[in-house]
């Protein structure tokens, strides 16, 4: 299509190191960066010298094939990150937030984006389980980015007599400031030693996590795996 065409164009030219280029390929490119540069209707045969000339030294900026070989790699690149941030709905998080009191875990429940899922885990140090689960879903956060993951020790819930030790760990999970799950005791659900796939798999079975994340895509080097 047309536009697409007029867009790796774009991006081809946006990639040329300005500096080493010649004063007049400088100038073209300074023309090229203003494409709604406006013409009298007395300066049509100026206009029409322009567009030959831009043409033709945009031809000679494009034309080395093993450089636009390069390029083009780094344009579907481009394009792939572009349409991911477009799909991409909400903030990001990526981490394990630690709550620090009953305040901050009601604001992390009620203030968030009606589309965004908060899991919470609600433990306290000594108590087994918990820094398994915690690990777990440190790793977690960074591989579901969209999902916000939280943890706040019972004591500092305000509710601690609502989460005594023998239903730790704990783990709630929120969307739009509804609860969806509880899950009192969680590490029963899995072998005595469990990581993050065992976390995963679990929350997956009741729907708890959206689509995995895309990996990140690279800097764009030529050693690295085409983007189909």
């Amino acid at each position: 299509p047309k536009g697409v065409i007029n867009d790796w164009r774009k991006f081809k030219l946006e990639s040329k190191d300005i500096d080493s280029l010649p004063l007049s390929k400088k100038e073209i490119l300074r023309q090229m960066s203003s494409p709604h540069r406006s013409f009298s209707k007395d300066d049509k045969d100026t206009r029409e010298r322009f567009c030959r000339k831009m043409s033709m030294q945009e031809y000679e900026l494009i034309q080395d094939e093993q450089e636009d070989e390069s390029c083009l790699q780094k344009y579907r690149k481009r394009c792939m990150q572009d349409m991911h941030q477009r799909l991409s709905f909400g903030p990001k998080y990526g981490y394990l937030c630690e709550l620090q009191n009953g305040e901050q875990f009601l604001e992390a429940i009620e203030k968030e984006r009606k589309t965004t899922t908060v899991i919470v885990h609600i433990y306290e140090d000594g108590i087994k389980g918990c820094d398994a689960l915690n690990n777990s879903l440190t790793c977690l956060a960074a591989e579901y980015a969209t999902v916000k993951f939280c943890k706040i020790k019972a004591s500092n819930t305000g509710a601690g007599d609502r989460f005594s030790n023998d239903v730790l760990p704990t783990l709630l999970v929120y969307k739009g400031g509804e609860l969806l799950s509880n899950f009192i005791s969680i590490s029963e659900q899995f072998n005595e030693e469990f990581f993050a796939v065992d976390v995963e798999s679990f929350l997956n079975e009741y729907g708890l996590l959206p689509e995995r994340e895309l990996p990140a895509l690279g800097n764009g080097n030529t050693d690295e795996q085409d983007v189909e």
